[in-house]
This record gives structure tokens, sequence and C-alpha cells, in this order.
């Protein structure tokens, strides 16, 4: 090989490893700028809540401001596509969820592979939630509810945050593996179901013990069973749906994602600051008193949730043959 061939070959290699090497010494500077965590639900929300929680955390750990987005729209898919195109660069995150598991299965018509165009984090916090009932319902336990249930079909109305929303699966679920007939009836939000729940024009609601453990204090509602697959510490005198309904289990989960191809390197500075987040005492305090517990982990740990969560709630939303409107 002549020494000018031998040459033309080291620059061509050279060429090659630059954008890599770039990518690397980008990685290695991150954050030079505000971050921005994209949210697909409106402000004032659980979701949002989680979302500044940990914007507020990573702030400081990071040295840079990231900037909470409200994206609503599409049960959340606005927000993920904006995210999905947006550079892989580390200043673009996505505060992923259940409903991103959920709508591979609602929508026929996404324009991206949530698995495949979002790189996984790590999960942030699992909401619990209640089995909760207007007292005037003439029950008092789990069992009494859905012999109810079974001995009036179709006369009970469920109360949900809209088609196929996780108050609304989440019934489906308990449906299917109690043969009850419950009549979903969707509002636009959790905030106006809840409303016609304390108001006697619906009967039962799978809602969060965030806005159902004060109602539930006053006796305005009746929790008839969590839905963990264990009794919670701040309801100890509560049952478990599994202990009635063994295998039934379901929460409202949040997480951390990028675009794909950000930067291992950047991927797993977040994930760390994350585990420590969810490490500390004022931030353990603060998901405790909002119903919810922290969800540590690795990146592997995070893409297995998602991955488990996407087929397990498939199957429920094709067997009841769920459609988002």
């Amino acid at each position: 090989m002549d020494r000018r061939r031998r040459n033309v070959l080291q620059l061509a290699a050279g060429a090659l490893a630059l954008p890599a090497l770039a990518r690397v010494a980008a990685a290695q500077a991150w954050p030079a700028r505000p971050v921005h965590l994209i949210v697909g639900f409106a402000p004032g929300g659980g979701t949002d809540i989680t979302a500044r929680m940990i914007g507020g955390w990573l702030s400081e750990r990071l040295g840079q401001q990231v900037v909470v987005e409200n994206r609503p729209g599409a049960g959340t898919n606005l927000a993920t596509e904006a995210v999905v195109r947006a550079p892989a660069d580390g200043y673009t995150l996505l505060l992923a969820g259940l409903p991103n598991a959920s709508n591979v299965a609602l929508y026929g018509d996404l324009k991206f592979n949530f698995m495949r165009d979002i790189a996984p984090i790590g999960g942030i916090a699992r909401d619990f939630f209640l089995v909760a009932v207007n007292p005037a319902l003439p029950v008092k336990t789990l069992p009494e509810f859905i012999a109810y249930a079974r001995a009036n079909p179709g006369k009970v109305n469920m109360a949900s945050a809209g088609v196929g929303s996780g108050n609304h699966i989440f019934g489906e679920l308990f449906k299917s593996m109690t043969g009850v007939n419950l009549v979903h009836v969707p509002y636009r939000g959790a905030g106006p179901a809840m409303v016609d729940l304390l108001g006697g024009q619906m009967h039962v609601m799978f809602a969060p013990l965030s806005i159902t453990v004060g109602h539930v204090g006053t006796g305005r509602l009746r929790a008839l069973a969590v839905m963990t697959a264990h009794r919670l510490p701040q309801l100890p005198d509560v049952p478990a749906v599994a202990e009635v309904v063994p295998g039934y289990e379901a929460s409202f989960w949040a997480g951390l994602g990028a675009p794909r191809n950000t930067p291992a390197e950047i991927v797993n500075r977040l994930n760390r600051e994350v585990n420590a987040a969810l490490a500390d005492p004022t931030i353990k305090a603060r998901l405790d008193a909002h119903g919810a517990e922290g969800m540590p982990g690795s990146p592997a740990d995070f893409a297995r949730l998602i991955a488990d969560e996407t087929e397990r709630w498939g199957r429920v939303i094709r067997a009841a043959g769920i459609k988002a409107e």
C-alpha cells in the first residue's frame, strides 16, 4: 500500500470516528443549558406533581434548570411524539407512564413505536389506587360489592377519567376477573368523575389514593380495597383486592425517558440522580403524602416494566374492545 492511499484511509477512518467522538464530548459537557421535561398531562394533576418534584431535584443536582412543559392531548401521545422527534442530546426528556404502555393497544395510528423510539432512563413513582364507592351503595366490603354487582348486572355505574384511562382499564381488569357487569361512564378527567361519585350519580371508581383518602376519612366515600398486592400502611384496615380476587393488582406509574440514541453516559447519569432522589427522606415523605412510592432501578428495569405493562394492558384492552375516542 502506497503512502498516499494509506493517508487517505486514515483520514477516512478519522472522519467516521468524529461523530462518535463528538457525542462523547457532548455527553461529558452535558448539561450546558436548561433541560426540558415534557409531560403529557395538564398542570396540577398527580403526574404533573411527580414531574415537578423530580424536575426540582434534578435542577439542583445537574446545575441547570429542568423546565417542566405540559403538553396534554391525545392521551399523552402529543407529548411523546414531541420527544421522539427531539434531538437525542439529553436536553429533551419525557415523563413516561402507564398511558404510553396502554396506548399501543388503544390507538391504531400512532406515529411512533414507544419501546423502539424512547430510551428508558428509570422509574420514578407508582401511585396507589383504591376501590372507592359512594356510601349510599348498600355494601361495606369487597365481597359484598361483588355479590351486589352480580345481583344487579348493568345497574352499577363505574366512573373514570376517560376512555382508556387508568381508572377505566383497572375497572375492566376487575370486571374480567370477577365476572361483574359494571357500566363504564367516562368523564373528561378524574376531577369531574370524583364530583359525581361523591354526589351519588356514580357508584364506584377505581381511583388514586391521593384524591380519595381525604373523602374516606370524612365518610363521604367508602374504601373497599386497595389495589396493591398487599395492604398499605396508610390504610392498614383496608384489605387488598388480591385478598378476595387472587392475582389482581393495578397501579399508575411514571418514569423518565429520552429520545432513542441518547448517549448512554447521559442516560446513566440521569438514572443515578433519580435513584438518589428516591433514596432521599424528604422525597420519600412527599411521595408517601401523595399516596405513592418510589420505583428505583436501572434503565433495564424500567424497560422490562414498560414491556410487561404494554403486554398486560394490551390484553385487557383488546378483550374489552376499548378504542380511543
